[in-house]
């Protein structure tokens, strides 16, 4: 016997959301490119920032909250090191490993970004907080 169709309102749901999750990311893109920043730099400033329970990630961390290659993140990273944005500090538990941090440049600029960010959130009806 044939699985039962989901109702029509679920399709109707799910559509939304796409909707204000691409018109979100859109924003987001353009909001960061506005202040010279790439897409990505902006996302793991943001990652740092983000991260539970410390301000800095190690690279494999960064890496997997990106969805990127190792290399790939340690690329942007140091293009974001050499912007000013975040700073490489030796590991003091692992000699193979760096910790990434804000520099205070970087934390000003995503201040100016999350709030415009929150504001979008808030135009969509998306309630983080």
């Amino acid at each position: 016997m044939p699985e039962e169709s989901l109702p029509k309102v679920v399709y109707e749901q799910l559509a939304e959301f796409r909707y204000k999750l691409r018109k979100f990311i859109r924003f987001s893109e353009s909001a960061a490119r506005e202040v010279g920043l790439t897409p990505q730099q902006h996302q793991l400033m943001l990652i740092i920032q983000g991260y539970p329970g410390r301000d800095y990630v190690t690279i494999a961390e960064a890496a997997e909250k990106l969805q990127v290659t190792h290399h790939a993140c340690v690329g942007l990273v140091s293009r974001c090191v050499n912007a000013g944005l975040v700073l490489r500090r030796s590991n003091p538990k692992d000699a193979r490993s760096v910790h990434i941090a804000l520099t205070e440049e970087g934390m000003n600029c995503l201040e100016k970004l999350s709030a415009v960010h929150l504001m979008q959130l808030q135009s969509l009806d998306i309630d983080l907080l």
